[in-house]
């Protein structure tokens, strides 16, 4: 699993698409609320899509949509769409794998790293996309026909 902000990213966009429920809303939308590129959304949106987080229409009304009630969605799930780690590996190069003591070192921080992702995983099943929404508040400069930028 590779390490980036796009976990981040989508948990934004999760959140600004639970807080408009009535409209779909658009990559370039969602974009300019993330201050990113739509290509950038469209990449996030696409993996979260394949997971049965969110889904997308075509046309005039279309755009992005949660599928589920956000208290139905918990990080863990979105965390897992996104294929991403929190914590760093330890790993040697695999060069030298023929290094007893580097064999040794690796099975050692594999379980140490094991056992922080299963406690990882648990806490983020705790928490859901609703709980993260009713903490957000609206940043005061940006008011515009209820889309709440920048977080």
């Amino acid at each position: 699993m590779k390490r980036s902000g796009r976990l981040s990213l989508a948990l934004h966009a999760l959140v600004h698409l639970h807080k408009q429920p009535d409209a779909a809303m658009t990559s370039a939308t969602l974009a300019q609320c993330l201050m990113t590129n739509p290509v950038v959304v469209r990449r996030v949106l696409g993996e979260l899509r394949d997971a049965g987080i969110v889904g997308a229409t075509k046309g005039h009304d279309g755009g992005w949509r949660l599928l589920r009630p956000a208290a139905e969605i918990s990080l863990r799930q979105v965390y897992a769409a996104m294929g991403e780690s929190l914590l760093i590996r330890t790993e040697s190069d695999p060069g030298d794998i023929a290094c007893g003591i580097v064999r040794s070192v690796n099975s050692v921080m594999g379980e140490f790293i094991a056992d922080a992702e299963a406690l990882l995983a648990a806490r983020l099943e705790r928490v859901s996309l609703d709980d993260i929404a009713r903490q957000a508040t609206p940043h005061p400069l940006h008011p515009h026909q209820g889309v709440q930028h920048h977080g």
